[in-house]
């Protein structure tokens, strides 16, 4: 196999589409969003593209004993409503740097094939502690998309994310402005430790507003209460070990 492959599934005709990206990232924030975005617009999503590279890990997935190699996808959904969506979605990111150069540039030319010249980023920003009010911080190519962002209840916070944006949604932003793309990167405050979909909920109520759709969150929401049962065990957990830690009175009496 080549460095790069990619395998035209479809060709559909766009309106003035937008290409929203989901990878796997902190918190898998983009990719339960872009997940969500799917199963929510499935009647209306089309696949059209796989992209294949020796760039993800060596493997493949198994669904009812049948293999699947590891690609990224991407589907073209029409929305009755509001501006038609590039969706690309996958289980991994590039093993290297180089790779990510690869396949960003790949998923742009795509893009542009299909008319788009808009790009969303959507993932999490880590706080490295629990939080119940999940702010969405951005990111941009160009500052005149700072305002629009922020009537839609985005954050621009100096010097935040500390250390920048990494990854195919950093290379978005990069990229995409040298090739004449208005990029954004949506996102979501998340502790870091746990899949977070109320932070994914949280970025996808940006992007309702931002690209004049409608989702309904139930399948989101029971997520995010799995989740809760989760988090609050691990909690009970650091209780119940915090109270087994002998005291000064303790030690005394062991010979």
């Amino acid at each position: 196999m080549d460095e790069l492959e990619i395998d035209a599934v479809a060709e559909v005709e766009l309106d003035d589409p937008v290409l929203v990206e989901g990878l796997p990232g902190v918190g898998h924030v983009g990719s339960l969003a872009v997940e969500h975005l799917l199963e929510e617009l499935e009647g209306e999503s089309t696949l059209v593209r796989r992209v294949y590279s020796r760039e993800f890990p060596p493997q493949v997935s198994v669904e009812d004993g049948v293999s699947k190699l590891t690609c990224a996808e991407l589907h073209a959904v029409s929305v009755p409503d509001g501006r038609d969506l590039l969706l690309l979605s996958g289980d991994h990111q590039a093993q290297t740097n180089n790779g990510h150069y690869v396949l960003t540039d790949a998923f742009l030319d795509i893009a542009e094939a299909f008319g788009a010249n808009e790009v969303y980023a959507l993932g999490g920003v880590p706080t490295g502690e629990l939080i119940d009010e999940y702010a969405v911080v951005g990111a941009v190519s160009d500052e005149s998309l700072v305002e629009g962002l922020e009537d839609a209840g985005v954050e621009f916070r100096e010097d935040e994310p500390a250390g920048g944006i990494v990854g195919v949604s950093g290379l978005m932003l990069g990229l995409g402005e040298r090739r004449g793309f208005d990029a954004a990167c949506l996102m979501g405050e998340t502790s870091g430790y746990l899949v977070d979909p109320k932070s994914a909920r949280a970025v996808l109520e940006v992007l309702e507003t931002m690209l004049g759709f409608e989702l309904d969150y139930e399948t989101l929401d029971e997520r995010a209460d799995e989740m809760e049962d989760v988090i609050g065990k691990i909690q009970e957990m650091e209780q119940q070990q915090q109270m087994d830690v002998p005291t000064d009175d303790d030690l005394r009496y062991i010979g």
